[in-house]
């Protein structure tokens, strides 16, 4: 059925009347809406003006409705209790969908997998679904709640807002370094590297070390989970986001050789534009809060 608003009174002045219906008089409308008895009393008028019938009338020392107003008032409430079934059945449908998050690979096994331990003894009835996946995916398009993403935070269509630095740094398994803790870039450069393929950041920050890119012997991965893997095993140097090391680092499983310490790119929380649902709200206070 289509609704023709424009033959509709106010929605503003039904709510009044099915106020004053359910509770009786006024005075109870008033209290339900938090409004004035006036612009309850305003409101009701208003609407007996355009329907052209009494509504409500006096009894005793307070009010019954005509003929008229118990006709409406039944029909208002199977449509105001229709609406409100439907409104509480979405609401349930979604706290119930786990929350969807978008991320690389390489930030969902390093960096969040590790954390969230803690996030499910707070919330234990909050579902998460993890999207690795290293295309930037369109939020609304594909079901998405929340975006993880690395970057300069001026991607078009989200509201994007800072999580952690993503300076990139060089680190290696401590057997490589024989009981150092530093290199020279003569020794850097003669050396077998872990590289991650199609990263043109990781070229530029090489070049800034004073290393050649094109003449250093490389083994190139498609992602940076297998050659951080391949670094742990002593196979050798790796380019890494350093948020994406930290585990490593304070374990010694690898030792740092090189910071950059850039502030961007960095990583960034992506969410589309608007309201969030209750549960995906808790998720971003955690995630910030873990950051």
């Amino acid at each position: 059925m289509t609704v023709a608003w424009s033959r509709l009174p106010p929605l503003s002045a039904l709510r009044a009347f099915h106020a004053v219906a359910e509770g009786g008089g006024y005075s109870q409308a008033a209290r339900a809406l938090n409004v004035t008895h006036a612009a309850v009393a305003q409101q009701v008028r208003t609407l007996e003006g355009l329907m052209g019938v009494a509504l409500v009338m006096r009894h005793g020392r307070g009010m019954a409705l005509t003929a008229e107003g118990a006709d409406l008032a039944r029909a208002l409430s199977e449509g105001f209790g229709a609406i409100q079934t439907g409104v509480e059945a979405l609401k349930a449908a979604g706290a119930a969908r786990p929350v969807r998050i978008t991320l690389t690979p390489s930030f969902a096994s390093q960096w969040l997998m590790p954390r969230l331990k803690e996030f499910w003894k707070l919330h234990p009835d909050i579902a998460l679904s993890l999207h690795p996946d290293a295309r930037v995916l369109d939020l609304r398009r594909d079901g998405m709640d929340i975006g993880l993403r690395y970057g300069n935070g001026d991607w078009p269509g989200v509201e994007a807002r800072f999580l952690a630095p993503a300076r990139m740094a060089v680190a290696c398994a401590p057997d490589l370094l024989s009981g150092r803790n530093t290199l020279t870039v003569e020794e850097m450069q003669r050396m077998d590297w872990l590289l991650t393929q199609d990263w043109p950041e990781q070229e530029n920050y090489l070049k800034s070390l004073g290393l050649d890119p094109q003449r250093l012997s490389r083994t190139e991965f498609p992602g940076e989970e297998l050659s951080l893997a391949a670094a742990r095993q002593g196979l050798g140097p790796i380019v890494e986001s350093l948020a994406l090391m930290e585990e490593d680092i304070s374990t010694g499983r690898l030792v740092l050789l090189h910071d950059s310490r850039t502030q961007l790119p960095a990583y960034f929380v992506v969410t589309p534009p608007g309201p969030q649902r209750s549960a995906a709200r808790a998720f971003l206070k955690w995630l910030f809060a873990a950051a």
